[in-house]
């Protein structure tokens, strides 16, 4: 055996997610590559391989269109990207919502794929019952209540909710009986912050907000959004710093210099190497 030992970090789980609730806040944010897992890892409790990698990544309108194959793909790259991080894939749309069987045969298959820790579901009216179904057979489950993005054909956009009392009571019926069923923690999106308190101060569990105030257990973004991917983002994010102008001007000054003849320069060039060398 080596002198040197290699560091073990263990990563963290459900259960450490879930112990968090009320106190320091869970720092989520999503993944989709190896080399961003890398970077993210660091400073983040939970990364969401999130169905969002089909309009971050591939350049879909929305999430509908994300296959099984692409979540499996990705997750497996975050997995190998990151160390210490609880990594959780998404069940993209129509992998779930059949019966609960057909849930536990994808989310069993991305987490033998991936290796990932837990998958996430959007917590509808009917799923409910397949959370419960696949947490008694040792999957962990995180739900996600309020805006459902996998929903936006039925709703017609990318809308809050929460803001009538009818549908404020419905997504509080909608979180409460997610925990009810046994998820580790529950993604509050796009809801006024008076329903993220009260659902926040009900549950057991932690919540995880999206554009659902401060006052939720953690907070996630798209990690593109708050890097400044993009020219449009949501009003919930906050830009982190503007990549997009930067990346646009080294590429800018790279096409100059290629044009130019200024690169490869000598500092970049092989040479064959002196007889004797």
């Amino acid at each position: 055996m080596s002198a040197q030992r290699q560091e073990v970090v263990r990563r963290l789980s459900a259960p450490d997610i879930a112990a968090r609730k009320g106190r320091e806040p869970i720092v989520c944010l999503t993944a989709y590559t190896a080399p961003q897992a890398e970077i993210l890892d660091p400073h983040c409790d939970l990364l969401l391989v999130g169905d969002s990698v089909g309009m971050v990544v591939h350049g879909l309108p929305n999430t509908v269109g994300v296959t099984l194959e692409m979540m499996i793909l990705h997750g497996q790259a975050v997995m190998r990207g990151s160390r210490q991080a609880m990594v959780v894939v998404d069940l993209p749309f129509g992998s779930y919502e059949g019966s609960a069987v057909q849930a536990y045969d994808n989310a069993a298959r991305v987490m033998k794929a991936t290796g990932a820790q837990a998958v996430k579901v959007e917590s509808g009216p009917t799923v409910p019952d397949t959370i419960a179904y696949l947490v008694q057979r040792g999957i962990p489950v995180l739900g996600h209540v309020g805006l459902r993005p996998q929903a936006v054909l039925v709703d017609g956009g990318f809308r809050a909710k929460g803001r009538t009392e009818a549908e404020r009571a419905r997504v509080l019926d909608e979180a409460r009986a997610t925990e009810a069923a046994g998820a580790f923690a529950v993604v509050v999106e796009g809801v006024a912050e008076a329903l993220a308190q009260e659902i926040t101060a009900e549950l057991d569990v932690p919540t995880i907000g999206i554009g659902a105030s401060a006052a939720c257990d953690g907070q996630i973004l798209v990690t593109d959004d708050m890097l400044g991917l993009f020219d449009w983002t949501p009003r919930f994010v906050r830009r982190y710093a503007d990549l997009r102008a930067r990346i646009g001007e080294a590429v800018q000054a790279y096409a100059a210099d290629v044009r130019a003849r200024r690169f490869p320069a000598e500092a970049e060039t092989y040479r064959l190497k002196a007889a004797g060398a």
